[in-house]
């Protein structure tokens, strides 16, 4: 271990490999290397493992399974303080940034709306539904009701896919154009509705479907 902390005291923490990483957060090569190996290599899929589950590979042990949730959060969350510092959202790009650290880790389905200004700056941002796996349940009533309270002029939807896969669904589409039409009534505009996924995001207005 002394070579590795040479080479973080040199070259500093960018400088690592995965393996590296692992093995200082664990202080064992030899448990980093089997876990990365139980893993296919993937540093994600290490950090999405549930703790019990995670704890059996390769003898790893309860207190450094916790402590490797504990790094994992502690990115999250970090990631989740810099995505909030965007108060302007001026491309889909910006509103994935801005809720990916949010979405992309849950077992469930979740739906959000920003409400922004006219000038495409955040007022809010609130989770309007949670679901199951398969899907969750929105009425638009409810987001066009807090868009006008808050004097928003546009708005976005986000949800993730749990399964994978962030191509939208027919439940998906629908919800899209009630809520479009409805917050059209009131000279509101939905600019987006993005899908986000571990493996992408979609965007309606990026297909061309807004």
């Amino acid at each position: 271990m002394s070579a590795l902390t040479d080479k973080l005291e040199a070259r500093g923490i960018a400088s690592l490999t995965d393996s590296e990483l692992l093995a200082l957060l664990l202080d064992d090569e030899t448990a980093a290397g089997r876990l990365l190996d139980a893993f296919g290599g993937s540093l994600e899929r290490i950090a999405t493992t549930e703790r019990a589950r995670l704890r059996m590979v390769g003898g790893l042990g309860l207190r450094r399974a916790q402590l490797l949730h504990a790094a994992a959060e502690f990115g999250r969350r970090v990631a989740q303080t810099a995505a909030e510092a965007t108060a302007v959202i001026d491309t889909s790009e910006d509103a994935a940034r801005l809720m990916r650290p949010q979405l992309e880790r849950l077992a469930y389905e979740e739906c959000w709306a920003i409400y922004l200004t006219a000038s495409n700056r955040v007022i809010e941002r609130q989770r309007i539904s949670q679901g199951g796996v398969q899907g969750t349940v929105v009425d638009h009533r409810l987001v066009v009701k807090r868009a006008l309270e808050l004097l928003a002029t546009k708005l976005i939807l986000v949800h993730n896919h749990p399964s994978g896969a962030a191509e939208p669904s027919p439940q998906d589409q629908r919800l899209t154009t009630r809520i479009a039409e409805a917050a059209a009534l009131f000279d509101i505009r939905l600019l987006d509705h993005l899908i986000i996924s571990r493996e992408g995001d979609f965007s309606f207005h990026r297909a061309g479907l807004l």
